[in-house]
């Protein structure tokens, strides 16, 4: 089973490498990093690391990201897509669980916290989880347990299907939107996410909810 790895990266040289590194021990796939308008070094640890590099040139966000590797994934003719933060948050070892997941028949596999849990998960974040879940539920019908999560597996068959044009983060939410509409088939898996202070000063802030419904309802 052809399977690529694809992880959008912004200004992520000190995280980079080990991680391509720590997906590398975990298993023998390609790793493809979109460098997003990096200004630092990233593009050229991650190459040294042994991952295939894409460069935007200006930071165009994690949607535009996702869109720039799926389409790669879809050109080179790989089966599995498996979409990985850059920022150390999760763990190479689960990738494997989720890929075993999809092989028993789905288009897509979650990654869910609440199946399997976080680590130092700040108060605030915990709140807007749950906002954010009750959202996708009412809006989309899906019966997941968790949302928002980049961790994911796909057949690439599948992803071929879906619109993916929001350049931003409201992808994670276009992205459940589309499994909802085209009627794929989808399960959950747990996985382990970590947050510390680097990746909490990487990712976007808890408030960002609203930035996110006003790109998904306005645009």
């Amino acid at each position: 089973m052809a399977m690529i790895v694809i992880i959008p990266a912004y200004n992520e040289a000190l995280k980079i490498g080990g991680i391509i590194s720590a997906i590398r021990a975990a298993g023998d796939w390609q790793i493809l990093v979109i460098d997003d308008g990096s200004a630092d070094q990233t593009a050229t640890i991650a190459e040294m690391a042994g991952a295939v590099v894409l460069r935007h040139r200006l930071n165009r966000g994690q949607g535009a990201a996702l869109k720039t590797g799926v389409d790669y994934a879809s050109r080179f003719n790989f089966e599995t897509a498996v979409f990985f933060d850059a920022d150390g948050q999760m763990d190479p070892a689960e990738i494997r669980r989720l890929v075993d997941k999809l092989g028993q028949g789905y288009d897509v596999v979650l990654g869910s916290r609440n199946l399997g849990r976080t680590i130092t998960m700040p108060p605030l974040r915990k709140a807007v989880k749950k906002l954010a879940l009750l959202f996708t539920r009412l809006t989309t019908g899906l019966k997941i347990t968790d949302t928002h999560i980049g961790f994911q597996a796909w057949r690439v068959d599948a992803l071929r299907q879906i619109r993916l044009d929001q350049d931003r983060m409201a992808h994670a939410s276009q992205i459940l939107s589309e499994i909802a509409r085209l009627k794929l088939k989808y399960a959950e898996a747990p996985v382990t996410i970590s947050y510390t202070d680097y990746s909490l000063k990487k990712g976007q802030s808890g408030w960002n909810i609203f930035s996110i419904l006003w790109d998904l309802l306005i645009k």
